[in-house]
């Protein structure tokens, strides 16, 4: 169902659970209290029926429905409208899951429109059910209890991070071949939590701005002022993570960058000392070619060759191939080749 949670408030006390919209409206018209409704991932028509009685505005109300908005805070009339990125940590996958929240409040009603298991609205309103003199105070006071649960759970979300940035400032100097993926996506969900908290800022200045203008009370704006600056943490935290995975993904590129010059300058080495052997067996292999040239010549079974019956003929191919080799072989030195 919908409807999670539903109840009609009288003075800060819980007067009435009704089963049904219907009855939910009929009983606050009835008490002429507050009403607290809650709904989880709604169908239009509960939205439609909550959008009738409560005169809320066509636009909002498309908001809720559609989801995936952003994180703002607008005022139609006496009603206002705010929608939340919740988030939540998941240390079994090490990933931020990130969830929606549509909260309508006016003079005599809060609705909230959840799209995700995050923030946990029933904490909240037990705590405040728990309070009765803070709930007395009215929808402006369940709309600073849920932004309290809202940035609350963002602080597990903070050490999280900081945890898996640790660990990777550990792999990037480790060599893990995984660090370069890990860096990426911790990098994305950083923005999008950075996206999620950074409008926040802005929202709960202007609340703080239109309190006395909408008669909020001075506890609720100390509240809200508390609220406030555990945003403005959150937000500091989130832009450092986003500083130091940007000088990671430097540094990353720069080790790569060098490891692979040290790669090359490897190959390279090899190659020149390869190269080297080469010159070497070749240069051998020339030397020793000049006397088995000369030798293979004279050892044909011809008739007729110069001087084949010359006294100096066998002396004279001995010097030669000597010659030839020690020949070969001060030029290959002077090369450098041997």
């Amino acid at each position: 169902m919908s409807l999670v949670d539903n109840a009609v408030y009288v003075d800060g006390h819980r007067t009435a659970s009704p089963v049904s919209l219907d009855e939910t409206f009929e009983l606050l018209r009835e008490h002429q209290g507050m009403a607290w409704i809650g709904l989880y991932r709604p169908n239009a028509e509960d939205v439609r029926t909550v959008a009738r009685e409560f005169d809320l505005h066509e636009l909002s109300v498309e908001d809720a429905l559609s989801g995936h908005q952003r994180a703002k805070l607008e005022r139609y009339g006496t009603t206002l409208f705010m929608v939340l990125r919740p988030a939540r940590y998941l240390d079994d996958v090490e990933k931020v899951e990130f969830g929606e929240l549509h909260i309508f409040v006016g003079p005599d009603f809060v609705v909230t429109v959840r799209h995700a298991e995050s923030p946990g609205l029933a904490k909240v309103r037990r705590r405040m059910e728990a309070s009765p003199e803070l709930l007395a105070k009215g929808t402006q006071a369940v709309l600073y209890a849920i932004l309290d649960q809202v940035v609350d759970e963002y602080a597990p979300v903070v050490a999280g991070l900081e945890n898996d940035i640790d660990e990777i400032e550990d792999d990037l100097f480790g060599g893990n071949p995984d660090v370069s993926r890990r860096i990426y996506e911790l990098h994305r969900e950083v923005i999008e939590f950075q996206r999620a908290t950074q409008p926040l800022d802005q929202m709960l200045g202007s609340l703080e701005r239109g309190s006395d203008k909408y008669d909020v009370e001075l506890e609720l704006q100390q509240r809200l002022r508390d609220v406030h600056d555990h945003v403005i943490r959150v937000v500091d935290r989130v832009n450092a993570f986003r500083a130091l995975l940007q000088n990671a993904l430097s540094v990353h590129s720069t080790l790569v960058a060098q490891r692979q010059n040290e790669e090359m300058t490897r190959l390279t080495e090899t190659s020149l000392a390869q190269n080297e052997e080469v010159k070497r067996i070749s240069s051998w292999a020339a030397i020793l070619f000049a006397p088995t040239l000369v030798g293979a010549v004279y050892g044909m079974n011809f008739d007729y060759m110069p001087e084949l019956e010359w006294v100096f003929g066998y002396p004279f191919a001995l010097a030669l191939m000597v010659g030839i080799g020690v020949g070969l072989y001060v030029v290959f030195k002077r090369l450098k080749w041997l």
